[in-house]
């Protein structure tokens, strides 16, 4: 250890006491996120509880050159909360309180380490809503939410991350403290800085404090899981849909998709075998709601986009069929899956999967592919299993080729190779397909601003 990292670990010390850990169990437990790639190797975790703690800790980092990564909930896909060249972790987990509730505004302001279902649930006992949703909501956190501007299921009718946050305490990555908004919904003042923090992933500063607007809770939800046999069908289902109903979501999964949830012992929506897939969820907030759905649905099997469906007729039915689409990811988990997580704008989309689909099976023809995402919104997650006779070296090899060729194919269709995951340092090498070179220069310049000692999450997003 230097004498600077020295000097530097016992100012720490001082900070935090026993809340500066050392030792492999936590270096390893907060060193990390859900990818696999890199090995954890921080030279220390803190756990902060306080804003001015977090303030003193960038202007320890500042002073003696540490580098700092932040750590949420630890499920993100893009190792943008890895720490893996002995940076200081910066855990969140102590800054978890629900700090005020404001029922006029109906805007709630918390702590950063707090967990999207616990502010689901303290929105629900308001009688309220927090809509952002997706299969990590029981241990991601708002802090990393709005690090990524996290989407999930319900974008298309309530937006990502971004849409609700109203106000943001930041930490920069020169140890000043920014409040930007104030929890406004009308602010015509000049730049709005809290939308250069939100997605991020904590290279410009931490979010430190977070308001956020909550909404009435949806009523009387129903589904339909709709089979069609293409994917050019289930987009003009979508279409069908979306002329006369508000849906709340719009899911597709593929038949290689269907077929792995059904052998993990979710039950069979119904008999017929279809190569796509659809769930749409909507209020039916009248019989004439239902009524309609219904009549969508006959002329959906009328014009041959249906083959078969089944609507939920109570609670348990309707988290009945959830699973379908939400036990996915599980169920293909023991395959080694290879996952990428892209978009392109919704009339593009049938296209896109088609190239994605020829380049994949000519190069690798024993590769299973296996598609599902949130189609309302363009977003898809494309999930390859690895054949269990190849060697996980040689799949992971084979894998960056397909990379390589699915981020050409979104620049063809001029998508994002992250569609709400990040870029952290898997996807690093690939902003440029997203990306031109001018805006790319704007970030940078942008990131010099607000860390000019470049303190914060160095090495994600781009490198300075």
């Amino acid at each position: 250890m230097t004498a600077f990292a020295h000097a530097a670990m016992e100012q720490l010390t001082d900070l935090l006491g026993k809340r500066l850990l050392t030792d492999q169990e936590s270096a390893e437990r907060y060193g990390v996120d859900w990818t696999k790639v890199w090995a954890p190797s921080p030279c220390a975790v803190a756990l902060p509880e306080t804003i001015d703690e977090v303030q003193q800790i960038v202007e320890i980092a500042n002073e003696h050159g540490l580098h700092l990564v932040p750590s949420g909930g630890r499920t993100g896909l893009s190792a943008g909360a890895v720490a893996a060249n002995n940076e200081l972790v910066v855990a969140f987990d102590r800054m978890n309180k629900v700090l005020d509730f404001n029922e006029f505004d109906r805007a709630v302001t918390v702590q950063p380490g707090v967990v999207t279902q616990q502010l689901q649930e303290f929105a629900e006992e308001k009688g309220l809503f927090y809509p952002v949703d997706f299969a990590s909501a029981g241990s991601s956190q708002i802090g990393g939410n709005i690090g990524t501007n996290a989407g999930g299921i319900k974008v298309i009718r309530y937006g990502m991350t971004r849409d609700w946050i109203t106000g943001l305490k930041v930490v920069t990555g020169k140890g000043e403290l920014l409040e930007l908004n104030k929890g406004l919904i009308k602010n015509a003042t000049g730049y709005d800085f809290r939308h250069l923090f939100i997605g991020s992933e904590g290279t410009l500063g931490f979010v430190v404090e977070a308001t956020v607007k909550l909404t009435r809770q949806p009523k009387d939800l129903t589904c339909l899981v709709l089979g069609a046999p293409g994917f050019r069908e289930v987009m003009k289902i979508l279409h069908a849909f979306q002329q006369d109903i508000d849906l709340t979501a719009f899911e597709f999964f593929s038949d290689k998709a269907m077929a792995h949830v059904l052998a993990h012992g979710v039950p069979k929506p119904f008999d017929t075998e279809c190569p796509f897939y659809c769930l749409l969820e909507f209020e039916q907030l009248s019989e004439q709601v239902g009524e309609q759905a219904m009549a969508i649905f006959e002329k959906c099997v009328e014009e041959g986009w249906v083959l078969d469906g089944v609507m939920s007729q109570s609670l348990q039915q309707l988290d009945q069929l959830w699973q379908l689409r939400e036990r996915i990811s599980e169920s293909i988990a023991p395959h080694t899956p290879y996952k990428n997580d892209i978009s392109v704008s919704i009339a593009k989309v049938p296209d896109f999967v088609e190239d994605v689909d020829t380049v994949v099976q000519d190069a690798y023809p024993d590769f299973e592919i296996v598609w599902f995402g949130h189609i309302g919104d363009g977003n898809m997650h494309l999930n390859i299993l690895k054949p269990a006779d190849l060697a996980k070296e040689d799949f992971f090899a084979k894998c960056n080729n397909v990379s390589k060729w699915v981020f050409e194919i979104v620049e063809k269709y001029n998508g994002s190779i992250s569609a709400e995951h990040g870029v952290g340092m898997t996807k690093k090498p690939y902003l440029e397909y997203s990306r031109s070179p001018e805006e790319i220069a704007c970030m940078k310049a942008v990131k010099q601003v607000f860390d000019p000692n470049n303190v914060m999450n160095p090495g994600k997003l781009f490198d300075v």
